[in-house]
């Protein structure tokens, strides 16, 4: 089959579903934005988006729209030229829908099958919108606005011919007449990679080296920041090194904001919590990473003895999984995305969000005694084994799901 697929940050989903395409002897075509600067193996076309101003007191709630439906025509343009000029035609497209750009595909090629990553559909109440009190608040305005979001993203699954959703949860937040063109199957954790190793060493910035067996705090994301429960982190950490005096901790995450607004001030989130506590903090035990190479990140997670992790009602984080798979224990949010892999006292534990001071208990606890949760390390990884493993599990799912699609002899 001829496959073309689409993301402005390609590879990003189609890392290994790429190669794996083209190993079984389809013609694979990747098209993203051509400031996308990420490397691929993958034959790539670029698309030339300059995204034009909006005016918000013109567009109003139209604003989100009329961004992600640019990108769409910026896209379906040139994938028009690819067609004129070049005969292009492809059997199957598979596309991220989350910047509009698969908005228009099917006018271009309306004889392909056109597959959407379906991520997550924003919702005015029930997901992240008014969950924190602290930085959103739960108005009418609020709702509307969470609502208003969700323009493109209907109108590009029902201008497919389905979608594809990596957890139960996320897709569950599409409303229920779309939920049915919807396949659940996650990307994948290659646990070949991601796994124990008790050789295992991170050195740190000022020089120190971790091992395994170290008792070290972990807590990652992209960026820190509240969608991802970084302040609830930091409030609960002063208490943890107060009482483990030899635990070190390791956080790793950039500056910028991934999801949600950037603080009022011009500042950082990572500055502001960092400012709320670091007058009860030892700083030369919290080593600030910013963002590391991916083998940086899996020795982390393979010295790590506890992994903290929080989100709102939002998209699961790969990296979640992949502390499982390395056999970090995980004490995560009680959240319905976290829910859905970690059963509490099972292969994990789970604490409410904002509960500040079970945060510390719970990881002060876990921090001291690593012999009481090993079995919950290990009904982690075999958690991730037996659902979630890229090479057993996902990747063959994935890919018999993009084949169904083709042309039938």
């Amino acid at each position: 089959m001829k496959i073309l697929l689409v993301h402005q940050n390609y590879p990003a989903q189609f890392l290994h579903l790429a190669p794996e395409l083209i190993r079984r002897g389809h013609d694979v075509t990747a098209l993203t934005d051509l400031t996308n600067k990420r490397e691929s193996a993958t034959p790539t076309l670029r698309y030339k988006y300059e995204a034009q101003k909006v005016e918000p007191n013109a567009c109003r709630l139209g604003r989100n729209y009329t961004q992600q439906s640019d990108r769409g025509v910026v896209v379906a343009r040139a994938c028009k030229r690819l067609r004129d000029e070049k005969g292009y035609i492809p059997d199957v497209i598979f596309g991220h829908s989350g910047w509009g750009e698969t908005l228009f595909l099917k006018e271009v090629w309306p004889e392909a099958k056109l597959i959407v990553y379906a991520e997550y559909y924003y919702r005015g109440v029930g997901a992240d919108t008014g969950f924190d009190p602290e930085f959103s608040t739960s108005s009418f305005d609020q709702v509307m606005i969470a609502q208003g979001r969700t323009a493109h993203l209907g109108q590009a699954l029902l201008h497919a011919d389905a979608g594809l959703s990596p957890t139960l949860w996320q897709a569950s937040t599409y409303p229920p007449v779309l939920q049915g063109m919807i396949r659940v199957i996650f990307d994948g954790v290659n646990s070949a990679v991601m796994a124990p190793d008790p050789k295992a060493e991170v050195t740190l910035p000022n020089g120190r080296v971790l091992r395994a067996g170290d008792e070290v705090l972990t807590f990652v994301n992209r960026n820190l920041e509240p969608y991802r429960g970084y302040h609830t982190f930091m409030r609960a950490l002063p208490d943890v090194l107060a009482a483990r005096p030899q635990a070190q901790v390791i956080i790793v995450g950039g500056n910028e904001v991934s999801y949600g607004s950037p603080p009022a001030d011009g500042t950082s989130w990572k500055e502001r919590f960092l400012s709320e506590v670091k007058d009860r903090l030892d700083l030369n035990r919290v080593h600030f990473m910013g963002k590391v190479p991916y083998p940086t990140f899996v020795s982390i997670m393979q010295v790590s003895r506890v992994h903290a992790y929080l989100t709102y009602p939002f998209v699961l984080s790969w990296s979640m999984m992949e502390s499982m798979a390395a056999e970090a224990l995980v004490v995560g949010s009680d959240t319905a995305p976290v829910r859905e892999v970690i059963a509490h006292d099972k292969n994990g534990l789970l604490v409410d969000f904002f509960d500040v001071a079970a945060w510390s208990r719970t990881l002060t606890d876990t921090l001291a005694d690593p012999a009481k949760y090993a079995p919950l390390r290990k009904a982690a990884r075999k958690t991730v084994l037996e659902r979630y493993d890229l090479r057993s599990v996902c990747l063959p799912q994935m890919v018999d799901y993009v084949e169904s699609f083709g042309p039938k002899a």
